[in-house]
């Protein structure tokens, strides 16, 4: 890519906005469109991070680093250059194609009485909630026309991981909920397997910028878990998508002093509560209280809300996690 290319590209996509998509809020403005607020690339414990939303740099007094956007990309995806500009054209590129996407997958939602019902039996059963994390539906079979007719090139859905290579959608029968720069669909039927991305990262934690304002964050593994929590009244829950948190999930959850309710899964062959054990451990070197929730023996936070638990018996396990 030659200069010019990359000037446009720079040009595409504003420093500040890249930033404040992806989770950073400027703490105080200073003058002349410079804005601090903490840093991302370090555990930053009071404002060091200088962006200058005119000339498009950044710089951290904390940690001595500092540049353009794409300098920031390599550094916060720990990528080299190569790789950062991939990531930018393509979040350039699918972000408009995935909010279009998503809008379909939410109206297919309501007429597919399967759907509507999976979603009863996991606990999901509030409108309010699936507003709220923008639920639907992939029935599959057409999404791939709606969206060549609204003037999107096959090649794109293709690159994007939204049709496959064929010309199918990716997508079949699945409960589809939208992620940063990403989609992730539950299957209905038992013969698919059941987790389903697109290519590419899954982003930070999801719903941080909620509930990050919190200073107790319960830690969930799935978003089903997170829905049960949510629809009981804890507005402080956020999801890793797994067990195992990405360099950026864990940096959010490292940005300032907080007590964390690690709350995965109690599965019978332990895997979630050794990765619960092994992350517990990175946390609190960096100075975070946790506490692991212990949940009755082959449950998740789900079936144990969708299996008849209520918010105070979950109130109970919570306190007790802390003992």
């Amino acid at each position: 890519m030659n200069r010019q290319a990359l000037d446009e590209l720079k040009q595409q996509i504003p420093l500040m906005g890249y930033l404040q998509a992806h989770d950073w809020h400027p703490a105080r403005p200073l003058s002349r469109g410079r804005w601090m607020g903490l840093c991302p690339l370090h555990g930053d414990h009071k404002p060091s991070f200088l962006v200058d939303s005119n000339k498009d740099l950044f710089y951290c007094y904390g940690c001595g680093r500092g540049g353009d956007l794409i300098r920031f990309v390599e550094l916060y995806h720990q990528v080299k250059f190569s790789q950062a500009l991939a990531l930018l054209r393509r979040w350039r590129g699918v972000e408009p194609l995935l909010h279009e996407t998503a809008r379909f997958y939410r109206v297919q939602l309501h007429r597919h009485s399967e759907a509507v019902a999976y979603l009863y039996q996991r606990g999901v059963r509030s409108l309010e909630l699936i507003e709220h994390m923008r639920i639907g539906y992939a029935p599959g079979g057409c999404l791939r026309g709606w969206l060549t007719q609204l003037g999107y090139p096959l090649p794109a859905l293709r690159q994007t991981g939204l049709v496959t290579d064929v010309g199918y959608d990716a997508y079949v029968r699945r409960i589809v909920f939208p992620l940063e720069g990403n989609l992730y669909g539950r299957s209905l039927s038992a013969s698919a397997p059941p987790h389903r991305f697109l290519p590419g990262p899954k982003g930070g934690l999801y719903s941080w910028a909620q509930a990050q304002s919190y200073p107790e964050v319960i830690l969930v593994e799935g978003l089903f878990d997170y829905a049960v929590l949510w629809e009981a009244g804890f507005h402080n829950v956020t999801c890793s998508l797994g067990t195992h948190l990405n360099a950026r999930q864990f940096r959010q959850l490292c940005d300032g002093p907080r007590t964390v309710y690690l709350t995965f899964d109690a599965d019978s062959n332990g895997s979630g509560q050794q990765a619960a054990q092994g992350l517990s451990r990175s946390l609190r070197e960096r100075g975070l209280t946790v506490c692991r929730v212990s949940l009755p023996e082959g449950h998740d936070p789900n079936s144990f809300f969708a299996g008849g638990g209520n918010a105070h018996e979950f109130q109970r396990l919570l306190e007790r996690a802390c003992l």
